[in-house]
């Protein structure tokens, strides 16, 4: 039997997850001093209420889980002998993979024969979601382990994601994204714009001035790079600002005709690092 992971860093919620088949692991973010495993601690989480926090000055950190959490994720699908497809956020990202490795070598010198394979989306929220879903539809159509493995190998890199970000307070202090010491983001009104690259990593590829020239940027990259985005969601993330997705949508649908758009909120322990008001696009493309 083949069971389906990915964590809370890839957008899906315990709705979502349960239609494919996922299970979910948490993935932890701090406020005050106090862990908070989303989904764990929390049954929904409201998008509106955590991005007002931090609008009051709240400056949330992450941290990795432990060897040992995972070990109680996977145990039970290794004793019970289940195939494991694990499709996760970005390894170039964190070093929590680390403590999974580790978990991973104890349970397949303890159960060994079961396999347990991974598909690292290098990336992380919307583009992830993205290609959660994609997998999720692949399985459900029928498709082998060995036949979605084999779709990733191409697929994963044609998945391209743009953002731009209101406040780069949050990406400073996280030190997350390259390139953004480069950028004139401490002027009133300029934005970076952010895109997930080939390596998995944050990087900044330019500035915008003013919102709307910020979107434009974005519908841009959809012109340049879309390849049979028809075909495909577009998935539009935001860490709490619906009226500016759903804006980026209408345009996107102007210039493309009707689309699969998809509004995705951000989750909470990517968002710490995103900050409030920030809006980016997931298109299947020729590249990333």
């Amino acid at each position: 039997m083949l069971k389906l992971f990915t964590d809370t860093d890839t957008d899906l919620d315990p709705q979502l997850a349960k239609q494919y088949g996922y299970s979910l692991i948490s993935m932890p973010y701090s406020v005050e001093a106090k862990t908070v495993y989303p989904y764990v601690d929390f049954e929904e989480f409201d998008s509106h209420a955590f991005y007002d926090m931090l609008r009051g000055g709240v400056l949330p950190t992450t941290s990795a889980i432990s060897t040992e959490r995972y070990l109680e994720y996977f145990e039970p699908d290794f004793k019970a002998g289940n195939d494991i497809l694990y499709v996760h956020f970005s390894r170039a990202m964190t070093n929590t993979f680390d403590a999974m490795d580790q978990a991973i070598a104890t349970l397949k010198a303890k159960y060994p024969g079961v396999r347990f394979e991974e598909i690292d989306t290098k990336g992380i929220t919307t583009i992830s979601y993205a290609i959660v879903r994609e997998v999720g539809d692949l399985v459900k159509a029928g498709k082998s382990l060995d036949e979605v493995l084999e779709w990733a190998k191409t697929e994963v890199d044609r998945f391209a994601m743009y953002f731009f970000a209101d406040d780069l307070k949050f990406f400073r202090r996280s030190g997350r994204v390259s390139g953004l010491a480069a950028t004139m983001g401490t002027l009133i009104g300029i934005r970076p714009i952010i895109h997930m690259s080939q390596e998995g990593k944050m990087v900044s590829v330019g500035t915008a001035k003013g919102r709307a020239k910020a979107m434009d940027v974005l519908i841009s990259k959809i012109e340049e790079l879309g390849d049979d985005i028809a075909s495909h969601r577009i998935c539009i993330g935001h860490t709490d600002a619906p009226e500016i997705a759903k804006e980026i949508g209408g345009i996107i649908e102007e210039k493309f005709g009707k689309q699969n758009i998809v509004y995705v909120p951000v989750n909470p322990t990517a968002g710490s690092h995103c900050g409030p008001n920030g809006v980016g696009v997931c298109f299947h493309a020729i590249h990333r």
